[in-house]
């Protein structure tokens, strides 16, 4: 087997993949906060953490993905300050903070569905271990690295030379005066909450030894990670914003409990922009994978923009690379039905070859961009017989996620926002807008298909 090379961020440099335990891997990534519609930019990191486990489990891993949901506990600052984010969405809509729970993991589990993102192994909510957390929090007193004021009981990162190391901060320029006025008793303004106390209104709250309250956000992932993977796990994932607060207290966290590390591999993926801004609620460009869907685009046409892409650099969307990428995929799906008709073949030496250079562009720190690239180089091969194409192909999309095996004719139907665009483009003509109404032509043919205006009838043809 190729050697696998993921770059580490405990490292700052790609490194050697070796699971732990022969044959096995285990996986950890931070999942939703679960207070609002998880957009398009959260789900660019699941295809890819979805990605890498796809390609761990075609190279014949046995792989436990496991990823939270936090659904209390992550404060609208990172400073151990503000609303609860879960109590926020309540008030917003007007509902319970179980409510709100519930429908916002119903949205990101829908989202899951329709990019074709496997579900993990274990979905779980940091409200159901509580008890885990608690249990993980004695253990990190008992060995003297928290202390109580009058927030809840605290990390004391001066027990912890290497605090800073994991993101490389300069604490004193990063943190300067930053929390004195939430807690001057913090030893240090980075000391960072374990159980939280006092707030005495929050609804979420439960019985401890430290005081009735709830755990901070960065308890919970230890707390999960290390309950359904074990002490040394292999692989943790999340996105680069995690690195200077969330991640850097979880490793502080696992050194007050077990005295290392928990994870070997740390992977952070950096951001999905649109039209080179970050997506935000405050800005109102938030797009989710159901408004791509009710648009007439094929959710599956995101999956594959965000396979053009590495995760380590990010993906800049637009609505005009989001229709190419429609396009590229349908020319995918059609090249598939015409193969599918051949006649199935023996595994040979042209399927290895190509199977071969399919894991090495993996193997290059999760290069899925090289495997896409290497697909459509496949399909024009004029060495390679039909039937070689359509096995190639459908292996490959174990990784990819295309849903190419489940390829039928109909599926090549026009869009529905195509189907929208002609019925706007008639009226337009109707009125003798004919400028108006050659822009709407426009319009259709980035969505990789024509129109064409026949004796009975507009019509619309794949391009």
């Amino acid at each position: 087997m190729d050697k696998i090379k993921f770059y580490n961020t405990l490292t700052r440099k790609k490194q050697e993949f070796k699971p732990l335990k022969n044959g096995f891997v285990g996986v950890y990534s931070c999942g939703p906060t679960v207070y609002w519609n998880q957009h398009i930019g959260h789900m660019y990191a699941y295809v890819q953490w979805d990605v890498l486990v796809r390609f761990l489990r075609y190279l014949g891993y046995r792989v436990k993905w496991v990823m939270n949901i936090t659904d209390v506990g992550h404060l609208t600052s990172d400073e151990d300050a503000g609303e609860d984010k879960m109590e926020k969405g309540a008030k917003r809509e007007g509902l319970s903070v179980w409510e709100i729970a519930d429908k916002y993991i119903k949205q990101f589990t829908n989202s899951l569905d329709l990019l074709n993102i496997k579900r993990p192994d274990v979905l779980c909510r940091a409200t159901d271990h509580i008890k885990e957390q608690i249990a993980l929090i004695k253990k990190i007193e008992k060995n003297g690295f928290a202390y109580k004021t009058k927030t809840g009981l605290v990390f004391d990162t001066t027990k912890f030379p290497d605090y800073a190391q994991f993101a490389r901060l300069n604490l004193k320029k990063q943190f300067s005066g930053s929390r004195v006025e939430v807690d001057p008793e913090k030893k240090k303004p980075w000391d960072f909450l374990l159980w939280v106390t006092n707030q005495p209104e929050h609804i979420m709250k439960w019985e401890s030894p430290w005081g009735t309250g709830f755990p901070g956000w960065h308890i919970e992932c230890t707390g999960m990670s290390t309950k359904y993977l074990g002490q040394k796990f292999d692989i943790h994932t999340g996105g680069k914003e995690h690195v200077p607060v969330h991640h850097t207290n979880e490793v502080a966290q696992a050194f007050g409990a077990f005295g290392s590390q928990t994870a070997n591999f740390w992977l952070h993926n950096d951001w999905l922009v649109i039209e080179g801004e970050k997506m935000s609620k405050s800005l109102g460009n938030m797009v989710t994978a159901q408004d791509l869907a009710a648009k007439g685009f094929n959710p599956l046409a995101l999956r594959y923009l965000v396979l053009t892409s590495h995760y380590h650099q990010g993906l800049n969307f637009t609505w005009e690379g989001l229709g190419a990428s429609q396009k590229a995929l349908d020319s995918l799906y059609a090249k598939a039905v015409e193969l599918k008709i051949a006649k199935p073949v023996r595994q040979g030496p042209n399927l290895k070859k190509y199977q071969k250079r399919f894991v090495e562009s993996l193997s290059q720190d999760l290069g899925v961009a090289q495997a896409l690239a290497l697909t459509w180089q496949m399909l024009k091969d004029k060495t390679l017989k039909p039937a070689e194409k359509y096995e190639l192909l459908v292996d490959f999309d174990r990784v990819l996620g295309l849903k190419i095996a489940q390829t039928r004719p109909q599926s090549l139907a026009a869009p529905e926002a195509a189907k929208k665009l002609v019925e706007q483009r008639e009226r337009l003509r109707q009125e003798k807008k004919w400028a108006e109404a050659d822009r709407i032509r426009q319009k259709v043919e980035k969505l990789g298909w024509r129109i064409e205006d026949t004796p009975k009838g507009t019509q619309l043809k794949k391009k």
